[in-house]
């Protein structure tokens, strides 16, 4: 496994797929076409690798960065941006990824274009919807994933405990100990 899916939703963990974003080298998990198929097989929308090229690469990145637009203007309480969501809606009318039933469960088929399909209309959702409330941005400096809160007290601070809650935790209980 190559990919953290620490946010709860595809779309969500999509977005966390460029990590780091305040750094001055931003890390991209999603730079070429097999590392991009190789993320929608791990996320679980298809089955198997779709075959994505160079402009199914961009349209990726393009739906990305217009999701974390909209996302962050929700934190932060400004209008959502209309090339963002534009964008959003221009992918969110595409076809879905085909889901079939069958004795062993369910398969997920399609194309790249499917599969940020399904990405975007999950995008609306969440910002169209109550979950836009829930959303918040991690509390380790260095990380920008973003997540719903579903906390029973609405406190959650990290993306992931075992991670960057683990790390913040830790590095403060090493300065209380310097002190």
């Amino acid at each position: 496994m190559r990919y953290v899916f620490p946010c709860g939703t595809p779309t969500l963990d999509f977005v966390g797929t460029l990590q780091e974003r305040r750094a001055p080298v931003p890390i991209e998990r999603i730079g070429s076409p097999g590392l991009l198929d190789s993320w929608f097989v791990e996320s679980g929308l298809l089955d198997e690798r779709p075959g994505s090229g160079q402009a199914d690469l961009r349209a990726a990145t393009e739906l990305r960065e217009a999701i974390y637009s909209l996302v962050r203007a929700c934190l932060t309480g400004r209008p959502l941006p209309a090339g963002a969501v534009a964008t959003v809606n221009r992918q969110a009318a595409g076809v879905p990824v085909a889901m079939r039933l069958g004795s062993a469960g369910t398969s997920c088929s399609g194309r790249a274009s499917q599969a940020l399909t399904d990405l975007a209309r999950e995008a609306v959702e969440i910002i169209a919807g109550g979950d836009a409330a829930l959303l918040r941005e991690c509390g380790h400096p260095d990380c920008t994933h973003v997540y719903l809160d579903r906390s029973r007290g609405r406190r959650r601070e990290w993306c992931a405990m075992r991670t960057c809650g683990n790390r913040v935790k830790a590095a403060s209980l090493r300065a209380r100990r310097r002190r």
